[in-house]
C-alpha cells in the first residue's frame, strides 16, 4: 500500500467517525469542590510546607487561623499539625519567641499561641503568649488610647491595625480569666472608630493625631480614601471581640453599634452586579477601580455573623448571600486540580486614589486565602 493511499484511508475513516459520532466535545472545566474550605487548605498545604509557608506575619497568622476553623469542623488532624509545625519554627521549648512586638502587624499570629496552648496544654505556648500580653501596658498610644500602628509611626491609627492586636488581647482575657484585655480591646476599637468614622457607614483608612503626615492635612487629620480591606479588618475585629466579650460588659452595646454602622455602609456600597465591593469602596465609577476579593469576604462574614447573633436585622442576610456568591465567583480550580482565588489586593500603605487602584491584583495572596476561609466557614454554617 502506497503512503498516499494509506493517508487517504486514515482521513476517510476519521471523516466517517466525525460524521457518525459528532465532533469531539471540549474538555469540561473541573467541577467545583463540595467543600471549598478543605480544597483551599489542601491546595495551600500542597504548595507550601510549614517551613516554606513564610515568616512570622499577620498574613500567615490570618490564613492559619482560617485553617484552624476548618480543622475544628472537620477534625482533620493534618490541618492542626501543620499549624503547630509552623508556630514551632518561632517558639522554642522554653516558650521563647524572638519578637519585640514593636508594631501591630507582628501581633496577629500570636492568636495561634492561645489556640495551641488550649489544644495541647504545652506551657511553652502560654509563655510565648505572655510575652505579648506583657507588651501591651507599655505600648505607645494616642492621647485617647489608640495603639500606634507601629512604634515608629507616632500618633498614627490605621483601621487594619485593630485586627492585628485586639482579638488577641480579648481572647487572652477570656482564656486566662482576666478583665484587662476586654477593656483594652474595646478602648482601642472606640478610639479608632471615633477618629476614622464617616457618616456614610465607612471608615477612613488612617488617622494621624498631630496632622503632620502629608495625607492628614485636613481638619479631621485622616487619609483621603475608604480602602476596602482596612474597613473589613475593623468589621471582623468588632465581631471577634463580641464573641468573647462578657454579656454584661458596660461597652458591649458600643461595639454592636460599630457593627451596625459598618453594615449600613456595606449594604449601601455593595456592587449590584457582582455582589462584591470595590477596592476604593465609595468610588465604583472611578477609572480603574475593581472589586476586591479579600474585603468582599470580610464584609460578607461580618454581616452573616451579625445577623446570626442578632446584631443586625434579618434583612441583611440578602447582602451576605449576594456577597458570598460574588466571592465564590473569584474561586476556581486550575488544571492541576488546585484552587485559585484571584483579585486579592497586595498589602497596602496609606495612599491616594491612584495608589490604591494600582495595587497588584494577586491570586492566592494570603490576605485573601485567610479571609475566604473565615467567610466560607461562617456561610457554610448559615446555609447560604
Amino acid at each position: 500500500m502506497t503512503t498516499t493511499r494509506a493517508r487517504g484511508l486514515v482521513l476517510g475513516l476519521l471523516l466517517t467517525l466525525t460524521t457518525t459520532l459528532g465532533a469531539p466535545a471540549a474538555l469540561a472545566a473541573p467541577a467545583a469542590p463540595d467543600d471549598w474550605s478543605k480544597a483551599v487548605v489542601d491546595s495551600t498545604m500542597k504548595r507550601h510546607t510549614p517551613a516554606t509557608l513564610g515568616g512570622w506575619s499577620y498574613t500567615r497568622g490570618l490564613y492559619l487561623y482560617g485553617q484552624y476553623l476548618v480543622y475544628k469542623r472537620t477534625g482533620e488532624k493534618k490541618y492542626f499539625d501543620y499549624i503547630k509545625a509552623w508556630v514551632d519554627r518561632f517558639v522554642n521549648g522554653n516558650g521563647e519567641i524572638s519578637n519585640n512586638f514593636t508594631n501591630l502587624d507582628s501581633m496577629r499570629a500570636a492568636t495561634l499561641l492561645i489556640i495551641l496552648h488550649t489544644e495541647t496544654g504545652q506551657a511553652k505556648y502560654k509563655k510565648a503568649a505572655d510575652k505579648l500580653r506583657n507588651r501591651f501596658p507599655g505600648y505607645p498610644r494616642t492621647s485617647d488610647g489608640g495603639m500606634f500602628h507601629a512604634a515608629s509611626k507616632v500618633g498614627q491609627l490605621w483601621a487594619d491595625g485593630v485586627y492585628m492586636a485586639q482579638p488577641f488581647i480579648a481572647g487572652y482575657a477570656k482564656q486566662y480569666n482576666e478583665t484587662y484585655g476586654y477593656d483594652e480591646a474595646v478602648r482601642n476599637l472606640a478610639a479608632y472608630f471615633k477618629n476614622l468614622k464617616r457618616d456614610n457607614g465607612l471608615l477612613w483608612h488612617a488617622y494621624d493625631e498631630d496632622g503632620s503626615e502629608p495625607w492628614a492635612k485636613n481638619p479631621g487629620r485622616h487619609s483621603a480614601e475608604h480602602w476596602a480591606r482596612a474597613i473589613g479588618w475593623f468589621g471582623m475585629t468588632a465581631i471577634d471581640i463580641l464573641e468573647v466579650l462578657p454579656a454584661n460588659h458596660p461597652r458591649r452595646a458600643e461595639v454592636i453599634a460599630m457593627v451596625q454602622h459598618l453594615a449600613r455602609g456595606y449594604q449601601r456600597h455593595q456592587d449590584a452586579t457582582t455582589g462584591r465591593w470595590f477596592q476604593v469602596v465609595d468610588k465604583p465609577t472611578a477609572s480603574g477601580n475593581w472589586t476586591e476579593t479579600s474585603a468582599s469576604a470580610m464584609y460578607t462574614f461580618m454581616i452573616s455573623r451579625g445577623v446570626e447573633r442578632g446584631y443586625l436585622d434579618a434583612s441583611f442576610s440578602a447582602v451576605s448571600r449576594k456577597g458570598y456568591q460574588g466571592v465564590l465567583a473569584k474561586a476556581s480550580l486550575g488544571s492541576d486540580g488546585l484552587t485559585n482565588i484571584k483579585d486579592i489586593s497586595e498589602g497596602t500603605n496609606v495612599g491616594n486614589l491612584s495608589y490604591y487602584l494600582a495595587r497588584p491584583r494577586n491570586t492566592n495572596d494570603f490576605h485573601g486565602l485567610g479571609a475566604f476561609l473565615i467567610m466560607n466557614e461562617q456561610l457554610r454554617k448559615s446555609g447560604a
